[in-house]
């Protein structure tokens, strides 16, 4: 039986490579990445500064840190090209300069609608192609939108107010505080007491830690890359299980598969578990589908189905899957005295626990005495400034957040005006008209619809972007269908989650558990299609019953 060891310090050190060795690691890849890869990693390195701060003595190393200024990095390699990637460039023209100038256009739809089709078309090839970083490339098709005259100014700009998308972006800075007080670290810690004797049993201990830390920490990304991959390679490496080699089978891919599969039901357990959650909502009310009691709706609809995917995920990955090592006797022990050399919590910890407490709150009862959910966020983040968690230059240095807000309102914007200009409801039509001819029921054009929503995200390196992208076409032909509008709604929200994990470019926290070198791409594509089966079938057989109990249909 293999003795699992867990690093033990003042503030529990990890035991990972060296930032420089991961930084040679990720630039040596063994085969040139699928483009919808290249997106997701161009932004893996803004994506994942969540470096918590030093605490007490001891300096924090997070999986994704980079080497600190008073480090010697080693050179690159070669300089990283500049300017847009030529073959990329023309393909993302190409399909929108065909559909403006080479397709018929319906009679039934303006030359603004169509040309504004052409562009955000554009836009969300050049998404999936990676001609430039993403906010870079979606700033050109604004430009375009506007220089073009296809929507004013003010149009174009206009999300960038959206209460949505600012929600997002706070969310970014909590989920900075959780890493930075090293209060995540805690929690899934206290876990791997409770429930780490075995290997299956210290699965489910990352599993249910992360359940618990989603609502308030909204960001699936930052929840993998700075708290729950540290741990696992800490465990993993201190059991003998290396990245890109044959002892990683002993425990690091399984931890890192089950805790990379079980985090999409997690996502799609609380509204402000991931950030597309709030995006699908926002996106609905735009075509008259609201959600009443947002927080506690999305949480009745998806508690049943997710909480039987969380319990199976690991069961089930530890009978295919099984990792060599199966008990870890000692776990908990060893983790009892990795909290005590913590030491108790800190003033920042019970702060941040007392702030996202007051912001679940909110999110839950706003709407009872009048309080959005952007607003909850809003005071949940004074507080953190005012008294000293986060300051400002953490705010300022997440550059993730502010990407995310300009890329995000851009495709929010377009999506936006394609509504109003008809686009929408024309192509929702057609579908219909389409699903009419082969005499489908509305439950049968449901299974159909969730499919190829499901399916296509085979082309998408990002959750929010396929959301931006499709969500609002797909909920119109839901309700072309005859499909009920709010289970329609959040069915393509939770489906949203699911897809995560397809891939290993499927979304952020996907190229982050890629990257930690414990997972070989035939068993991504083999068990994230098996899995995302499984879980599909859990959530239509549970979830028909239960939603029918709830009477969204």
């Amino acid at each position: 039986m293999e003795r699992l060891q867990i690093a033990v310090s003042h503030r529990p050190p990890l035991l990972l490579p060296s930032p420089n060795h991961l930084r040679r690691r990720q630039l040596s890849l063994p085969a040139p990445l699928p483009l919808p890869l290249q997106l997701a990693s161009s932004s893996l390195s803004s994506r994942y500064r969540l470096s918590p701060a030093t605490r007490r003595h001891t300096p924090p190393i997070l999986a994704s840190q980079t080497p600190s200024p008073d480090s010697d990095p080693e050179p690159e390699a070669s300089s990283p090209p500049t300017g847009a990637k030529l073959v990329p460039l023309i393909l993302s023209l190409a399909a929108g300069l065909a559909v403006r100038f080479l397709a018929p256009r319906p009679a039934e739809v303006s030359l603004q609608a169509w040309q504004l089709l052409s562009i955000f078309l554009s836009t969300i090839a050049g998404l999936v192609l990676g001609p430039l970083p993403v906010g870079a490339w979606a700033f050109l098709g604004l430009t375009a939108a506007v220089a073009t005259r296809t929507l004013p100014f003010e149009a174009a700009f206009s999300a960038f107010t959206n209460e949505v998308i600012w929600l997002i972006v706070i969310s970014f800075f909590f989920a900075r505080g959780f890493v930075k007080t090293g209060l995540g670290d805690r929690i899934a810690t206290y876990f791997i007491k409770w429930l780490g004797s075995s290997t299956l049993g210290l699965s489910y201990g990352l599993t249910i830690s992360e359940a618990c830390i989603a609502p308030a920490m909204p960001s699936t990304t930052a929840r993998a890359g700075g708290v729950f991959l540290p741990i696992i390679k800490s465990l993993s490496l201190s059991a003998g299980s290396k990245p890109n080699d044959p002892s990683s089978r002993k425990l690091g891919s399984y931890l890192v598969m089950t805790q990379f599969q079980a985090a999409s039901n997690s996502s799609a357990l609380f509204l402000t578990a991931a950030a597309q959650n709030l995006l699908c909502l926002k996106l609905a009310e735009e075509l008259g589908i609201i959600v009443a009691n947002p927080w506690v709706a999305w949480f009745k609809a998806a508690s049943l189905p997710a909480i039987v995917s969380l319990l199976a995920t690991p069961y089930l990955l530890y009978k295919i899957f099984p990792p060599e090592i199966k008990d870890t006797p000692e776990a908990p022990a060893l983790a009892a005295e990795k909290l005590k050399r913590m030491g108790p919590v800190t003033k920042n910890e019970w702060v941040m626990i007392g702030t996202m407490i007051l912001a679940v709150s909110l999110w839950v009862f706003g709407d009872a005495i009048g309080v959005s959910s952007v607003v909850a966020a809003m005071l949940g983040l004074s507080i953190l400034l005012l008294l000293g968690v986060l300051d400002w230059d953490d705010c300022l240095s997440e550059k993730s957040a502010w990407d995310t807000l300009s890329w995000f309102a851009v495709l929010v914007a377009m999506a936006g005006q394609l509504t109003n200009l008809g686009i929408v409801s024309w192509m929702s039509t057609s579908v219909a008209k389409m699903l009419e001819s082969f005499s489908l029921s509305w439950p049968a054009a449901f299974v159909v619809l969730e499919a190829s929503y499901f399916l296509i995200h085979y082309l998408f390196a990002s959750q929010t972007g396929h959301v931006g992208a499709l969500f609002s076409a797909f909920l119109a032909m839901h309700l072309a269908a005859g499909v009920p509008g709010v289970l329609s709604a959040l069915a393509l929200a939770f489906n949203t989650n699911l897809f995560g994990a397809l891939t290993h470019y499927s979304s952020g926290q996907a190229a982050v558990y890629f990257g930690a070198g414990y997972l070989e791409l035939p068993d991504i594509f083999k068990l994230g299609f098996l899995t995302a089966l499984i879980n599909a079938l859990i959530w239509g057989v549970v979830g028909t019953f239960w939603w029918r109990f709830l009477g969204l249909y």
